[in-house]
């Protein structure tokens, strides 16, 4: 895979219906959004920022001597608050920026490269990743579903199980990978776009997009990510996983 010219931006922010204050929860002996952010400076990009509104988030990222960027804190999705950070910083319009969750601590640095690496590949204006799941997995909603064409367009995301099994005995499950790539130029576009009933109904951002006619390239991960961090019982499982990785 040919290594291309990105940068990260991971929204983070103070408030969490399940799990208050979850960027700055502690996982061992880190805040967890320093364990993103060194999950994204392990990979080939030349910038890594943590976007946040909270006074208290940035004073945690710049103790690590991590970079941030303060946004507004009226922003209702992550993909709003990367557009404004884009502005704040003078970016050009064909600056690939890599979108990675501040709950994703244990997100593979290599899936990163890939992502950013498919976005110029395919000519789409976005790009994702997705992983194999079972079919009790395809069942939750938790767990956003997506189907896609031969050459890796994505066709729909749902939180319902797709494709529906009807007298074929052998269907395969696409688990999307909450990781996605775009350039500048395309976050202006999508910000300018009126949210659809697809997107709303499903509660998933990325259906604005195909609901008005662009393109999501998707591929199969490099590497399984670990799981991300909603719940306490999540925050267990990651907790032990990275204490696993460190031994």
């Amino acid at each position: 895979m040919s290594a291309q010219s990105f940068k990260v931006v991971i929204p983070a922010r103070f408030a969490s219906t399940r799990l208050p204050g979850k960027p700055l929860i502690k996982i061992l002996d880190k805040p967890m959004i320093e364990w993103v952010y060194l999950a994204a400076k392990a990979s080939q990009a030349e910038q890594v920022i943590i976007a946040t509104d909270d006074d208290r988030i940035i004073e945690s990222v710049e103790s690590f001597g991590g970079e941030c960027c303060k946004t507004r804190s009226d922003h209702e999705t992550g993909t709003d608050r990367i557009v404004e950070v884009t502005g704040l910083m003078g970016w050009s319009d064909d600056t690939i920026i890599v979108n990675l969750q501040g709950d994703e601590p244990l997100m593979p640095a290599a899936n990163l490269t890939q992502v950013a690496s498919n976005l110029v590949s395919s000519g789409f204006e976005m790009s994702t990743l997705h992983k194999s799941i079972d079919a009790q997995a395809a069942i939750d909603p938790d767990q956003v579903k997506l189907v896609c064409d031969a050459n890796g367009r994505a066709l729909y995301f749902s939180r319902s199980s797709i494709p529906y099994e009807r007298e074929y005995p052998n269907v395969s499950y696409s688990g999307h990978i909450g990781l996605y790539a775009y350039r500048v130029d395309f976050l202006k576009i999508y910000a300018s776009l009126k949210p659809c009933m697809l997107e709303q109904s499903e509660k998933l951002e990325q259906l604005r997009a195909l609901y008005y006619g662009y393109n999501i390239h998707t591929e199969q991960a490099i590497q399984m990510p670990g799981i991300g961090v909603d719940t306490e019982q999540d925050l267990r499982l990651v907790t032990q996983q990275l204490k696993d990785l460190q031994s």
